[in-house]
């Protein structure tokens, strides 16, 4: 079943960051709820170590293997994110939630279909990897685009032997690849090591909206 969000549009907050053909692109996406450093730690580390031109953070309206009963309005998270995420090269875009998007595999087909001669490489932490073959269509996914895998605490260990990296051990491309891994052909992915932040979106709201005491 292909859940779908009621399409709607926010100006300034739902429209495509602007691209051209050959650009090689990071598409990192997540609920930032609410962004954070450890989200901006791995951009920069992805845009420095893929030598992307451009990083685009999508802020999706709803994960939907997530509770979304505490989930900011999508204005409000990009709104953060933007804040948080200040480089000119990372372009902070609600945009899926104009096409009623809720899985990343339409979102990748849409990019692909109407955004040709772009060089897409799909950014996650090795936490989403662990659990990345729950993910709808996720071996489509892996042929779609390729993908970098940024070390995060917790999962430095269980990623590299995760149900996913199995599945795709015969893709694995040398770390010191991984410059050029935005122009490989799909499937291909990379494990990142690098700078660790300890932050998380669901501790941060924890911290602003304590348990009441009895």
């Amino acid at each position: 079943m292909n859940q779908r969000f009621t399409p709607y549009t926010i100006p300034g907050v739902t429209e495509l960051p602007s691209s051209g053909r050959g650009m090689r692109i990071g598409l990192f996406g997540g609920s930032f709820n609410p962004a954070h450093d450890g989200h901006m730690l791995v951009a920069e580390q992805a845009l420095r170590r893929l030598d992307l031109d451009a990083l685009w953070v999508m802020v999706t309206p709803g994960n939907p293997l997530k509770d979304r009963s505490d989930l900011a309005p999508l204005a409000e998270r990009v709104a953060g994110a933007r804040h948080v995420l200040n480089d000119p090269r990372i372009k902070v875009t609600g945009f899926e939630a104009a096409h009623g998007f809720t899985y990343s595999w339409q979102t990748i087909k849409y990019l692909k279909q109407s955004l040709p001669g772009r060089n897409f490489v799909w950014i996650m932490g090795a936490d989403n990897m662990v659990g990345f073959h729950h993910w709808q269509r996720w071996r489509e996914i892996a042929d779609l685009l390729p993908i970098a895998v940024y070390v995060r605490p917790g999962s430095s260990r269980l990623a590299p032997s995760s149900r996913t990296a199995q599945a795709l051990a015969q893709y694995r491309v040398d770390e010191d690849d991984a410059p050029s891994i935005a122009g490989f052909r799909a499937p291909a992915w990379v494990y990142l090591h690098g700078l660790q932040s300890g932050l998380s979106s669901s501790a941060i709201r924890a911290r602003r909206n304590p348990e009441p005491t009895r």
